[in-house]
């Protein structure tokens, strides 16, 4: 129509609306920033009461609504009824807080919009990428020159490197033939107990299936038995069985345990199998002088995983692959079919991973790579360490708390009220601890002091405490034994059976 400036769509803001919605949120979330450490690590909400509070059970709306109104109210919703990883007192999971630089590089990533999967539809976004890459392997002792590509997380990025390994050395087409191919040889895969469950699913997926998986036994430590690694390696070939690949961790889920990296590349070496390093929370320690001297053995392996959004503070998701040879994941994931007709001398990140359609997840940890520097990234990661430390020395001090481990910034200790103390050979006193710290657990994550996980060490149930957390400070981990203590007496008072515990 004549005098038409173009297409009104519902969906769209002038650039004077764009400029104050968004003046509005930044000052939202500045407040929120500042004042999340003065408040709960999280509220004691039910699901119900979650959904209640958002209004999530009506229908879809027929009418839009005030984008403003609508901005400022979800904000306050989301602050009112979340959990904060970024609180100085979460020390629950391997969550990291969302670095600030982080936050807005992912407001000017959305704002782009490129489509990463191809160089055509992101030129500087798939450059950015790929140098985020090559400064993740320099940070950690790990070849500049390797494939890679940032992921969802550590799942993801483990997975790719299963895929590549499976691809290099099945010794037949895996991609066209399966698994098993013609030879009926199976495929093995080796790794320890302490092993994230992400390996179960990359063997369901990848067609080995789960019963591939050879467990190997830990030593005291936690760490990989190497000896029995090699015994298992050599019974599987005699019988025939294609051992592929070995998974070493950098830091287990659990304890933060790191396996005899160096040793089990030699293995690997020796015997042709692919050395793949966990590294997802553990790996970026490797740059600290002061972490475990066998962090350094990641940089033997064919293939690393690492999550910026654990030790590198980035927002969610990031998770990163690391293929010492770039051809590899070409190997195990490129296909063209007539509709692509890209070009070989850039890099298309369609051929390196599962994805064709990828978001810009490269700019935010770029952005604070650029923001702080190597020296940065490893004075954080050392304090959290050194923080660690300092929690499992306060829980050694306290005479109602028992340390179990402390290995990079995890710390696993457990309630045990004085008169028990003598008894901890009784097999009715360890059931109990166990009942009385499976309740505690509970109540710290839904009391909001502060907010811890659990683990099982020895066959007991204890209470886990990681920090990733750039806003912890020494008075935190100082606060937490007193904590822990004085909801552990409730606990205990309510759970004691009567007299049986006593003699």
């Amino acid at each position: 129509m004549k005098g038409d400036s173009g297409r009104h769509a519902p969906l769209a803001m002038d650039a004077a609306t764009f400029r104050n919605l968004g003046h509005r949120i930044v000052d939202q979330l500045a407040g929120f920033l500042e004042s999340m450490p003065h408040g709960p690590v999280t509220r004691d909400e039910s699901p119900s009461a979650v959904r209640a509070a958002l209004d999530l059970t009506g229908p879809l709306p027929e009418i839009g609504t005030d984008p403003g109104l609508l901005l400022e109210e979800t904000a306050q919703l989301l602050f009112a009824h979340s959990l904060f990883n970024g609180h100085p007192r979460f020390f629950g999971y391997i969550t990291a807080p969302p670095a600030p630089i982080g936050i807005l590089g992912d407001f000017l990533a959305a704002a782009v919009n490129p489509n990463v999967g191809a160089w055509t539809l992101s030129p500087a976004a798939t450059e950015i990428e790929s140098q985020t890459v090559r400064w993740i392997a320099e940070f950690i002792g790990y070849p500049a020159n390797c494939g890679g590509l940032l992921l969802s997380g550590g799942n993801m990025a483990n997975f790719v490197c299963f895929l590549a390994a499976r691809a290099a050395k099945a010794g037949w087409d895996v991609r066209e033939q399966g698994a098993s191919g013609d030879s009926g040889r199976r495929l093995r895969v080796y790794c320890s107990a302490e092993t994230h469950t992400w390996v179960q699913k990359a063997a369901d997926i990848g067609g080995l299936g789960t019963a591939s998986i050879r467990w190997i036994a830990t030593d005291g430590k936690l760490r990989m038995d190497v000896a029995a690694l090699r015994r298992q390696i050599e019974a599987d070939s005699a019988t025939g069985d294609a051992p592929i690949l070995v998974i070493g961790t950098a830091g287990s889920v659990s304890t933060g345990a790191v396996d005899p990296l160096p040793e089990i590349g030699a293995l690997c070496r020796e015997y042709g199998v692919w050395f793949h390093v966990d590294g997802a929370y553990g790996g970026f320690a490797a740059a600290v002088p002061e972490a475990s001297t066998d962090l350094r053995g990641l940089g033997q392996a064919d293939s690393v995983a690492v999550d910026p959004h654990k030790w590198l503070y980035a927002p969610l998701e990031a998770g990163c692959a690391l293929v010492r040879d770039p051809e590899a994941l070409r190997a195990a994931f490129s296909y063209h079919p007539p509709y692509y007709h890209f070009e070989e001398r850039v890099t298309n990140y369609v051929d390196y991973g599962p994805q064709n359609s990828r978001g810009f997840r490269a700019l935010k940890v770029w952005l604070a790579l650029k923001h702080v520097g190597a020296a940065g990234y490893r004075n954080m990661i050392a304090e959290d360490i050194r923080l660690s430390q300092a929690m499992a020395e306060a829980v050694s001090r306290h005479p109602e708390l028992q340390l179990m481990t402390q290995d990079l910034s995890i710390a696993t200790f457990r309630y045990v009220p004085h008169d028990l103390r003598p008894k901890l050979q009784k097999a009715q006193v360890q059931l109990y601890l166990d009942a009385v710290n499976r309740e505690l657990v509970d109540r710290l994550q839904r009391g909001g002091e502060t907010f811890v996980s659990n683990a099982v060490v020895d066959g007991h149930y204890v209470l886990r405490a990681c920090i990733v957390n750039f806003h912890t400070a020494q008075s935190d981990v100082e606060a937490v034994p007193d904590i822990v203590a004085r909801i552990g007496r409730s606990v205990d008072a309510e759970l004691r059976p009567t007299n049986s515990l006593r003699e």
